[in-house]
């Protein structure tokens, strides 16, 4: 027997059992699945809008799983490998728990004196959420903001001497972010990503709104 035409097993890799706690990656996967499904037509508006609803209240992989079971996309995606150890950041992104603002025929709004987390989930259905950053403490250099409005509209300003970077896809909608990069090597970044359908997402610099102790908050906060 030719040894070498046998074909090789391919390793397999670990897989998270259904109770662990989901990650913000994990509901991130999800997510995306979910929102190819609705431009595919496989899922409505209103269907779409109570999954996303589900995955960012959802504390379990086994709570994720079920929402995608009914589609093609679910086949193919492996449940998440066992977490490295508390603390490890992924590369090329921010750690922590996402903070999530939902509004359902509804609004939702932060703003004023408040801590910002390294990521923000903002989910718009048939409502309107506001995030306002000029009074904000950056914590991190980096800010994620994932912004998805489905026939409602998500309105994110920050100061003028941050960084301001992004972009996503408007279907029968609008999609805007105003590029802004600060002259301040050491300032924070905001991204904004995701999507809106039949809704906008707007996000740009507050005119004459600064952060004034932005360089000592940040060099003590990164040591």
């Amino acid at each position: 027997m030719d040894l070498e035409k046998q074909p090789q097993q391919q390793p397999q890799q670990p897989v998270a059992p259904v109770g662990i706690r989901a990650s913000d990656a994990d509901r991130d996967r999800i997510a995306d699945i979910l929102r190819e499904a609705m431009a595919e037509g496989r899922l409505t508006a209103d269907e779409h809008a109570e999954r996303i609803d589900a995955v960012y209240r959802a504390k379990t992989v086994g709570e994720l799983e079920p929402l995608i079971q009914d589609l093609p996309a679910a086949a193919g995606v492996a449940r998440p490998a066992v977490p490295a150890a508390h603390g490890v950041q992924e590369a090329g992104g921010p750690v922590g728990p996402a903070d999530n603002l939902v509004a359902v025929f509804s609004g939702s709004t932060r703003k004023g004196r408040w801590r910002v987390g390294a990521r923000t989930n903002a989910f718009a259905f048939f409502g309107s959420v506001e995030i306002d950053l000029t009074e904000a403490l950056f914590g991190q250099r980096l800010t994620v903001i994932n912004a998805t409005s489905v026939f409602g509209s998500v309105d994110i300003r920050v100061p003028e001497n941050i960084s301001l970077r992004g972009g996503g896809v408007g279907v029968f909608g609008g999609f805007d972010v105003a590029t802004l990069e600060s002259g301040d090597p050491e300032a924070p970044v905001v991204v904004v990503n995701g999507y809106s359908v039949f809704g906008s997402v707007d996000a740009k610099p507050k005119r004459g709104k600064f952060i004034a102790d932005l360089q000592d908050r940040l060099r003590k906060r990164l040591g």
